[in-house]
């Protein structure tokens, strides 16, 4: 902890840029709500991963608006294809082979989210002239296990060529969900509509890792797009979720109800599909980890 202090206090007097990776969820937003008391408003970008179709209604619209009521610019990164658009074409060109993303392979995330948002990030910081960049994710410990072992501050050897030095920080990787939610409350603000709604967490509409209940409410919130998911999991042979159910069959179950118009039976899967392994909770991490909001005091104010 006292070497994170150390090195985000360098780079904040060496006037270095830190990028908000802002999906327009509840971690993102609390990520800068603290951002915003410790990194003069100058120094920070905000970025949104935009995916299209797939996406909650409003996530960027959310993630633009808290940038705007800051003063700090903000900028979408696209990506030149679609998860519908990946799907489609691992299954034209390797029907034998899940056609799905999966927890040991996220290509939606390499390639959707972490690819366009580098991209986009190189470019920001060679126009503005920066040399110096903390890329900063709202990854927290109690989402899953292999979130509680990431670093929460490392130097990203990919990205630091000649003249560019990049660091990755998880800022609010010790919070709680309920303290997460406590910090948006506090600095007067709403989290995305999706959560009174009844979702858990805010990524895609129907993740690879979502719980049935954000399955079942993204279904009932968006009829349109689980109908296309539907399909594509019935033409592929494959299922779409890490638990190798269908999406019909998690969304009946979660919501104790057969979905009208679609068999509640799981889709069959192609012989050299493998079972993914389920998330498990991660117990509490207070012992392992200072509350960010603690040892934010350290740092000097900006006004």
């Amino acid at each position: 902890m006292n070497q994170e202090l150390t090195e985000v206090t360098r780079l904040i007097n060496d006037g270095a840029l830190f990028v908000i990776n802002h999906s327009g969820g509840k971690d993102s937003q609390a990520m800068m709500i603290e951002l915003l008391k410790i990194v003069p408003k100058k120094q920070l970008l905000v970025i949104h991963a935009t995916l299209g179709e797939v996406e909650w209604e409003g996530a960027l619209e959310h993630a633009k608006f808290q940038a705007e009521q800051a003063g700090v610019p903000f900028i979408v990164a696209e990506a030149v294809k679609t998860l519908i658009d990946m799907v489609e074409h691992r299954f034209s060109v390797r029907p034998d082979a899940p056609s799905w993303p999966s927890a040991s392979n996220r290509q939606c995330t390499s390639d959707l989210k972490r690819g366009p948002i580098e991209r986009e990030v190189r470019r920001y910081m060679k126009a503005n002239g920066f040399t110096k960049v903390a890329n900063c994710m709202g990854l927290r410990a109690a989402e899953s296990h292999g979130r509680a072992k990431l670093a929460v501050w490392k130097r990203n050897e990919r990205n630091s060529i000649a003249g560019r030095d990049w660091y990755d920080w998880l800022p609010i990787h010790g919070l709680s969900t309920a303290e997460v939610f406590a910090l948006i409350a506090a600095a007067g603000q709403q989290p995305h509509w999706a959560y009174a709604a009844g979702n858990e967490r805010l990524s895609c509409v129907f993740c690879i890792m979502a719980s049935g209940r954000d399955l079942a409410n993204g279904a009932k919130h968006n009829p349109v797009l689980f109908k296309k998911y539907v399909e594509l999991e019935q033409r592929t042979g494959y299922t779409m979720h890490m638990s190798r159910k269908s999406l019909v069959e998690l969304v009946s179950y979660a919501s104790n109800d057969a979905v009208p118009g679609y068999e509640t039976e799981p889709c069959d899967l192609l012989a050299a599909s493998k079972p993914a392994p389920l998330r498990q909770s991660m117990p509490p991490l207070a012992d392992r980890w200072e509350r960010f909001s603690g040892w934010a005091h350290s740092f000097p104010r900006t006004s």
